[in-house]
């Protein structure tokens, strides 16, 4: 019982180290892909708490199999954290949304939210600039003379996600008040266009 408490006051000091760590890195350090740099705020934290906490004399009765099972939970806690937080927060079109209908009073007519993609949220979260900033970042891509190109790490993603999305998304999803597979291959009725291929 001893050591459950010891491990649930370790934990709770990780959370509390964890959100400082996030704040101080959010708010004043640079930051180059939000899920990554929340990921690295992760890291710190355990160190920070493992250093803190594995040294006192309370802790001496956990074993090392105990410290190790503990960094590996703060450290999946962490990763659950930055995901499931500053990751969604930031990227998520439904929170967007949300945001938006405050916005505009509480309510927004169903037939604008078309435009409302194309003409403000596009604008408003810098969406192309984004997005193609962390896929640099994440080796995927590079731009040559103009030219946005898939990298060899980037070709195999494309694989895994395009596999994944045919045989594992729901064929019968919910999408308006129908059931459908279009999002299992979501360019199955896209118009090709060449005038923006690159040669």
């Amino acid at each position: 019982m001893k050591k459950l408490l010891i491990a649930l006051a370790a934990t709770l000091l990780f959370i509390v180290v964890l959100l400082s760590v996030h704040f101080v890195h959010m708010r004043w350090l640079p930051v180059n892909v939000v899920f990554y740099a929340a990921m690295v705020d992760a890291v710190i934290a355990a160190v920070i708490t493992a250093v803190l906490v594995f040294f006192l004399r309370a802790c001496q009765q956990l074993t090392g199999l105990e410290k190790t099972l503990l960094l590996v939970i703060w450290l999946l806690g962490g990763y659950a954290f930055a995901i499931s937080v500053p990751t969604v927060i930031d990227r998520s079109l439904s929170f967007y949304i949300l945001e938006k209908i405050d916005q505009r009073g509480g309510g927004i007519e169903q037939s604008a939210f078309e435009t409302i993609f194309k003409e403000e949220y596009m604008v408003e979260h810098r969406l192309v600039d984004i997005r193609l900033t962390e896929q640099f970042e994440s080796g995927t891509i590079t731009l040559e003379n103009g030219c946005v190109k898939l990298t060899p790490r980037g070709e195999t993603l494309v694989r895994a996600s395009r596999f994944y999305r045919q045989q594992l998304l729901p064929r019968k999803r919910l999408i308006m008040g129908e059931y459908t597979d279009a999002l299992t291959d979501p360019f199955r009725d896209s118009a090709p266009r060449s005038d923006y291929q690159c040669e």
